[in-house]
């Protein structure tokens, strides 16, 4: 009798001990304590407990978009964000007053910026008169210079505007400029403000070369050259040639003539 009372405590013992441990395997196999909620190790026992996450150092945030306020005008080095390009503006402009000269003789000139497109207009004088100053511009061969002036004796004016300026001042000339591209019509030479700050896709060249391109574009026409086209694979694009339609096998060029003094011409487009 004793002896069956004994091993009744010994399977009673036994199963204890098996549920004990049914239970603790149960408990680390439901709720593994060494994961958070996210999969995470935790720190080992004994060391620092981790710092809860919104405590963490944030991940940096891209900027936000830029909003259609006024840019600046860039450098060489300088690249503008598209979008924060102006599609439109007030339609008055600012007179450029540095770099006038008073002098005689040459073709006078005038430059005028949109208000609050965030182009200085001095500045802006300053890159046009570096690219008439150029031996490969249109005083090549002994023509005339350009003379800077702020007055209405300018016989070519030059202006820099938005899409939708260029746009309406374009279309006083039956000129559809498609909110992309510059014109001249009579002594006016506008420029569009997107292909100032951003160039063309399909010039293979700085933001600034591309200016001395529309510049030597619009200004040639004021002078009384038509457009021309590629003269051939490989050669370079003349700067009478539409080069925003794509350069026929050209390779991008800003200035009339080479650094010889020849003009870079191509074939006539009716």
């Amino acid at each position: 009798m004793a002896r069956r009372r004994r091993m009744r405590r010994r399977r009673a013992g036994f199963t204890g001990v098996v549920i004990a441990v049914a239970a603790v395997v149960a408990f680390l196999y439901v709720d593994p304590p060494w994961q958070d909620d996210d999969g995470e190790a935790a720190v080992a026992a004994g060391q620092e407990t981790a710092p809860p996450k919104a405590s963490a150092a944030p991940k940096a945030s891209p900027s936000p978009a830029p909003s259609k306020s006024p840019v600046s005008s860039p450098s060489a080095e300088e690249s503008v964000d598209p979008d924060s390009v102006p599609e439109s503006g007030p339609g008055t402009f600012t007179v450029a007053r540095e770099g006038v000269s008073s002098e005689a003789g040459g073709h006078r000139y005038r430059v005028e910026v949109e208000d609050g497109i965030g182009v200085d207009p001095d500045r802006a004088a300053e890159d046009i008169a570096e690219i008439f100053a150029d031996p490969r511009g249109w005083t090549e061969n002994g023509a005339p210079t350009f003379r800077q002036v702020a007055d209405k004796s300018a016989g070519l004016v030059i202006r820099i505007g938005t899409p939708k300026t260029t746009d309406r001042l374009c279309g006083q000339y039956g000129l559809d400029t498609g909110g992309e591209v510059n014109c001249r019509g009579g002594e006016n030479v506008m420029v569009n403000l997107a292909r100032w700050q951003l160039g063309s896709p399909q010039f293979d060249g700085p933001v600034t070369e591309y200016r001395a391109l529309i510049i030597n574009h619009e200004v040639g026409h004021w002078l009384g050259y038509g457009h021309e086209t590629c003269p051939g694979p490989g050669k370079p694009a003349p700067a009478m040639m539409q080069q925003i339609k794509g350069l026929k096998g050209c390779v991008s060029n800003a200035w009339p003539y080479d650094a010889n003094g020849r003009y870079l011409r191509g074939p006539s487009v009716p």
